[in-house]
């Protein structure tokens, strides 16, 4: 039971990267506009793709499971602050406690590890 919530945990948690990085990627023109807006060069946009997508990937799989989910905790940490920081607007409260949570969520993650059902579960059992 142990090990099923914790690979339903991984992917729950995993699918709004991949969701997220996706979108980014059929909406990249836009994306790239927004974070200039919010004083993020666009640039960075491919790494941002590439962590949501390839994190969230990593994370469904259980493949460097802490150091994954450490690296999305603190992506969402950064981009609760940098892009929904006006609490007095309702909807970016509400983003701002999603992307905390994930954080948190993502924090259990990384001190517990993936659990039997993972990459990491496999290389542990040779």
């Amino acid at each position: 039971m142990r090990n099923l919530a914790m690979l339903a945990g991984r992917v729950l948690l995993a699918q709004i990267f991949v969701i997220a990085g996706i979108d980014k990627i059929l909406a990249y023109h836009g994306t790239a506009q927004y974070m200039a807006a919010h004083g993020v060069p666009a640039v960075l946009l491919p790494l941002v793709i590439l962590l949501e997508v390839g994190g969230g990937a990593a994370l469904v799989f259980g493949w460097q499971t802490r150091w994954v989910a450490l690296a999305l905790s603190v992506f969402s940490v950064v981009t609760a602050i940098i892009f929904h920081h006006d609490i007095a607007n309702g909807m970016q409260k509400i983003l701002l406690m999603g992307d905390l949570s994930f954080a948190g969520g993502l924090l259990v993650v990384a001190a517990v590890g993936a659990g039997r059902i993972s990459l990491d579960g496999l290389a542990k059992r040779d």
